[in-house]
């Protein structure tokens, strides 16, 4: 199987997996305690909590903590949620084409919900403008389908000079680019070659949120619940060598982008040329039926959009956002390229993908 399809997930690191091991231990193993746990056991498991929590803090901007959570969807319900008695106005904005734990979120909380537009190259207008009582603003750094980069930052400045709190989707960011400001961001450790089943929320210092899940008390108060140690050595091995690596892992995307433009010169790029993460391949063509593809080509892991959405059958809200029509979004796949793909496995996907798509006319 060729996998490309690292938007989706990404393969466990071997670093992350020996990180784990030793808290996955059984009856015969001394690395099985609770982290919340006052004796030996316990705060060996506290120890590599921390450690992984401080591995994990420095993909992020400086003056802010981690919060450990189950996924980044609970980090953005946190987030979104959990601000909503401090935040200075009743008003949410976010982008046109969030992910569905945000869009879905802010469409759930009281208030006005502004829609930030989008242009055809998928990106967000950062002058846009929004109403006075808007006192949310979230917007991804990088997005999942399109892999377009957001003005972050410009949108940031402008919340904080609005007064209000700016939260920022950087799951497709986080070990591929710094993580931009923002007053919470939410990562998932399985985007970064980590395991699934953990996430993180970082929030600024001064930031004040109310709990979703309440019980013992865990992580500040914040999120109760008894915490992984195996998954939490798993997500700060595989920050730490996602930051050790960044550099290396940005040059090999350049080159098997350049290489995939090459291979797909007959597919049209979905999203900015430019402004964009080079893992991310979001390609149409006219008249092309996707599921077709994908049952005819079944050694190629590639995707019609995203993967939260793939059960849904409805064209991808994203690509309707840059003005693809119904076909068009239709006819559209998604490559995700990743740190272990290789430009032979590239151009063996293509010689599959190429032949099986022209055949359908």
């Amino acid at each position: 199987m060729i996998y490309l399809d690292h938007q989706a997930t990404t393969p466990l690191a071997p670093e992350a997996r020996a990180a784990m091991e030793r808290w996955l231990g059984g009856a015969d193993s001394t690395s099985f305690g609770n982290p919340h746990s006052p004796h030996r056991l316990g705060r060996q498991a506290e120890a590599a909590v921390e450690l992984a929590r401080e591995r994990v803090v420095a993909l992020f901007p400086a003056g802010g903590r981690v919060i450990f959570t189950g996924s980044a969807t609970e980090a953005l319900n946190l987030a979104l949620r959990g601000c909503e008695p401090g935040r200075s106005g009743a008003g949410v904005a976010i982008s046109g084409i969030e992910h569905a734990a945000v869009e879905e979120t802010a469409r759930a909380l009281p208030g006005s919900l502004t829609v930030l537009p989008v242009d055809a190259d998928g990106l967000v207008d950062a002058e846009a403008d929004w109403p006075h009582d808007v006192g949310l603003v979230s917007v991804m750094q990088v997005n999942n389908e399109i892999g377009t980069i957001q003005p972050a930052a410009r949108l940031y400045e402008r919340a904080q000079a609005a007064g209000a709190l700016f939260v920022c989707d950087a799951v497709q960011a986080a070990g591929r680019l710094p993580i931009a400001a923002a007053d919470m961001i939410a990562i998932s450790a399985h985007k970064f070659y980590g395991p699934k089943g953990i996430g993180a929320l970082w929030v600024r210092d001064g930031v004040e949120l109310q709990p979703l899940i309440t019980g013992g008390g865990q992580e500040g108060g914040l999120r109760s619940g008894t915490l992984s140690p195996a998954l939490c050595a798993g997500m700060g091995a595989a920050a730490e060598l996602a930051l050790a690596r960044m550099e290396e892992d940005a040059l090999h995307m350049d080159r098997l982008f350049a290489r995939a433009l090459e291979l797909f010169a007959g597919w049209q790029l979905n999203g900015s040329g430019e402004h964009r993460i080079r893992s991310n391949l979001n390609l149409r063509r006219t008249g092309l039926d996707v599921a077709r593809l994908m049952s005819e080509v079944r050694t190629v892991a590639f995707s019609a959009g995203s993967a939260c959405a793939s059960d849904s059958g409805k064209p991808s809200r994203v690509l309707a956002a840059i003005g693809l029509s119904a076909a068009e979004a239709k006819g559209s796949i998604r490559l995700g390229l990743g740190r272990y793909t290789t430009e032979a496995e590239l151009e063996d996907a293509a010689a599959l993908l190429n032949p099986a798509a022209a055949a359908q006319g």
